[in-house]
């Protein structure tokens, strides 16, 4: 009978310091180092993951009768709920002024017309595409050039638009060729700033959460957008990071996601057939989102991601 008192006793106290454990993971992410495997942008990018543990620990201390391991597991419950239960109801308002979609066709997508197609159905105003072949670019030209007739295109990442593009540059990440561009377009009457970025991919190995070439072109998209003169902005484009992930703050700390703000859900898009992270994101500032939305997935390893604004 001790025994089992003991093992009891050991198996209570290993589930309430888990829960102490994940709770701490989840409200102080921020403070985990990034020093060891970059652990810390690895935990952020997949933080709403975490909370599938809670419902182990609770089920676990249910079977045991541990009355203080089911309060003590409630507790990062309560954390999972304080930090994202407001992603889950729809908070879609109206179609707003406008729409942008955005969407990495992926390099070696070679259905360009199904994908173009399903893109269209959506009735985007202005179209940004990332992660474009030369062939792949003259392909889309093809495909949208006489529903949008005002484009651009630096490298590897373009945009459509409806309405007339008055100035555009590239914005340089420092590797040498393009994968940024600032755009400004005027939308019945109302500039507005379009960033269009690809940034490094990131990757998870023996080295750990490899990501210092991301962070660098984050930083220097993040400049470039403090530097903007105009008061509406829009970034479109796959940031390959969450909005969680610190490495992005020079960057989110300037813009709002339009997702957080008028989506549902957690919106995943990466990959395109099991999404387990958002990495495809439109963010903004000096407008209204009024809607978001994640595509069904095309012949792209991405998911589309669409918003919509107002004045």
């Amino acid at each position: 009978m001790r025994s089992n008192s003991t093992s009891g006793k050991i198996f209570s106290g290993a589930l309430i310091a888990l829960s102490a454990l994940l709770a701490a993971i989840l409200l102080l992410h921020r403070f985990i180092p990034n020093r060891w495997f970059n652990l810390g942008s690895l935990i952020e990018t997949f933080l709403p993951w975490f909370g599938l543990a809670i419902p182990l620990l609770l089920v676990l201390a249910a079977i045991r009768r541990r009355p203080l391991a089911i309060v003590c597991a409630l507790v990062p419950a309560a954390v999972w709920l304080y930090m994202f239960a407001g992603l889950i109801p729809d908070k879609h308002v109206g179609d707003g002024d406008f729409r942008v979609l955005a969407h990495n066709v992926n390099a070696e997508n070679t259905e360009t017309e199904a994908t173009a197609d399903a893109l269209l159905a959506a009735d985007p105003d202005v179209i940004v595409l990332v992660e474009l072949t030369e062939d792949q670019r003259y392909e889309w030209s093809e495909a949208l050039s006489a529903q949008y007739p005002y484009s651009v295109s630096y490298g590897t990442v373009a945009m459509w638009s409806a309405y007339p593009v008055t100035a555009s540059n590239e914005v340089d990440l420092g590797l040498g060729w393009p994968r940024a561009f600032r755009a400004a377009v005027d939308i019945e009457g109302q500039p507005v700033a379009f960033y269009v970025a690809h940034l490094l991919s990131v990757r998870v190995n023996t080295e750990g959460f490899t990501s210092v070439q991301r962070n660098e072109t984050a930083r220097l998209l993040g400049e470039a957008i403090s530097d903007e003169d105009l008061d509406r902005v829009v970034l479109a484009g796959d940031l390959n990071g969450t909005v969680q992930d610190r490495a992005l703050a020079d960057i989110t700390f300037q813009l709002e996601s339009a997702h957080a703000t008028a989506g549902k859900g957690f919106g995943f898009t990466w990959p395109a057939d099991t999404p387990m992270a958002r990495i495809d994101q439109i963010l903004y500032r000096g407008l209204k989102a009024t809607g978001s939305d994640v595509l069904d997935a095309t012949a792209s390893d991405h998911r589309p991601v669409q918003a919509d604004f107002s004045f």
